[in-house]
């Protein structure tokens, strides 16, 4: 019983590493990650704060930007579930331009990712965002 309630307790926690949060595997890496995003197609779309890539080519384009300045961390989950099911959270966006028929305008190309290269993009784009407040912790 107190196990299950310690197991129940830690499970309150949030965030990037907490219990009850979903884990990736450690070894993700972010400059595998930035030519698994290019492999894939998504600076076809998307650009990236910070990072030189191939200027995105979709019309209309797609005003959503990867990494910079957020509040707080968005964990693995979050961007993982933003990979695989988009539709799932828009980003705050005029949803005429992010959309399509009420649905992200984000293909799915789920049948040609490898869990390697979903890890490494999530460790490239955890290496693009950063909250103000923890950097001033540092």
């Amino acid at each position: 019983m107190i196990a299950v309630l310690a197991v129940a307790g830690t499970a309150c926690n949030s965030g990037r590493h907490s219990s009850s949060a979903f884990h990736l595997p450690p070894d993700g890496d972010a400059e595998r990650g930035k030519a698994a995003f290019l492999a894939m197609g998504c600076h076809s779309c998307h650009t990236v704060s910070g990072v030189d890539l191939p200027q995105p080519t979709v019309q209309p384009p797609v005003p959503v930007i990867l990494g910079g300045r957020v509040s707080e961390r968005l964990s693995d989950a979050y961007l993982v579930t933003s990979i695989v099911y988009p539709s799932y959270a828009l980003a705050p966006y005029p949803k005429d331009q992010i959309t399509s028929g009420g649905r992200s305008r984000m293909t799915h190309d789920l049948d040609h990712m490898t869990v390697r290269q979903l890890a490494d993009i999530v460790a490239f784009l955890q290496s693009r965002y950063s909250v103000p407040r923890l950097e001033t912790l540092r």
